[in-house]
């Protein structure tokens, strides 16, 4: 499974911090954390920076290429000139992150990618918003993919992002991009997908986060899933990613396919992961306490 490391995020007190004085350290520093927990990209999410972001974002690329200069970027603004700017210096292919499936920006948006030849996420947020189910998805992915294609893109240059969504309050929608996944390589051969995957777990208590976002990869790359951007500080999550837990990964295969598990025989920390995949199946009303029960 490919990671994204997703904490060089302005949302962080001190990464945000470090953005706004245009100090090195605390960036470098996360860069570097970043590559030695083993993340296949580094996301660099500077929020909207509607004022700076032309400024920032290459800024920000620069600043992390001085001390990790073989990690491909992904490139996280919604600002398109911040895009424009830090396409240029990127020293290894860089992802887009990310192209509506909303023509006024992807009009805008598919030339830069193509002009860079560089990969980019294609986003299922449609001029609607979050598509109701599946189909919504497939057909807003036909849209893009279609842009795209007669932009001179190919369906290898999109990392497809069908949106995680929270689990406490969007249950029937975690089935639906499952769905979504399985169908991907029907609707664009080829094509690489991605997620936001700790969305799963916005809302939950801190406590109950990783395991819900563990569980999940699992099951999404049983779907197809390509990549995750995710937790880089979770090292059972990357383990996992990485091949390292195979006990894991069997009990959630198991018990999302619907096999005889002999639960009684499991440990605490398998057994945790059964129940935590019947709660995202919707097999079991979601509440704080499911592991408690």
């Amino acid at each position: 499974m490919i990671l994204i490391g997703e904490s060089l995020n302005v949302i962080s007190k001190v990464i945000g911090k470090a953005l706004k004085e245009r100090d090195k350290g605390p960036i470098q520093e996360e860069a570097v954390f970043q590559k030695n927990a083993r993340m296949d990209y580094i996301d660099l999410n500077i929020g909207p920076a509607k004022k700076d972001g032309h400024e920032l974002l290459p800024w920000v690329v620069e600043t992390v290429q001085e001390v990790v200069s073989d990690v491909p970027l992904y490139l996280d603004t919604s600002n398109i000139d911040a895009i424009a700017a830090a396409l240029p210096v990127c020293k290894t292919t860089p992802v887009i992150n990310s192209i509506m499936a909303r023509p006024e920006r992807y009009q805008k948006m598919i030339p830069l990618a193509v002009q860079y030849n560089a990969d980019f996420v294609a986003l299922m947020w449609g001029p609607e918003g979050l598509p109701r189910d599946e189909n919504e998805r497939a057909a807003l992915l036909v849209e893009l993919m279609y842009a795209a294609n007669e932009a001179g893109l190919a369906n290898e240059k999109a990392w497809v992002d069908g949106i995680v969504t929270p689990v406490n309050i969007q249950q029937p929608q975690l089935m639906s991009l499952m769905t979504f996944q399985s169908m991907l390589q029907d609707i664009a051969p080829g094509a690489k997908s991605t997620c936001g995957l700790s969305n799963i777990s916005n809302g939950p208590p801190d406590r109950l986060r990783p395991i819900l976002n563990q569980t999940y990869m699992i099951m999404l790359h049983l779907n197809g899933m390509y990549s995750f951007i995710a937790d880089p500080r979770d090292t059972t999550l990357v383990d996992i990613a990485k091949g390292q837990r195979p006990d894991i990964v069997d009990v959630v295969t198991k018990v999302y396919n619907g096999e005889h598990v002999d639960r009684g025989g499991l440990s605490k920390e398998l057994l945790d992961y059964a129940k935590t995949v019947d709660v995202i199946l919707g097999r079991t009303l979601y509440s704080d306490s499911w592991l408690e029960v």
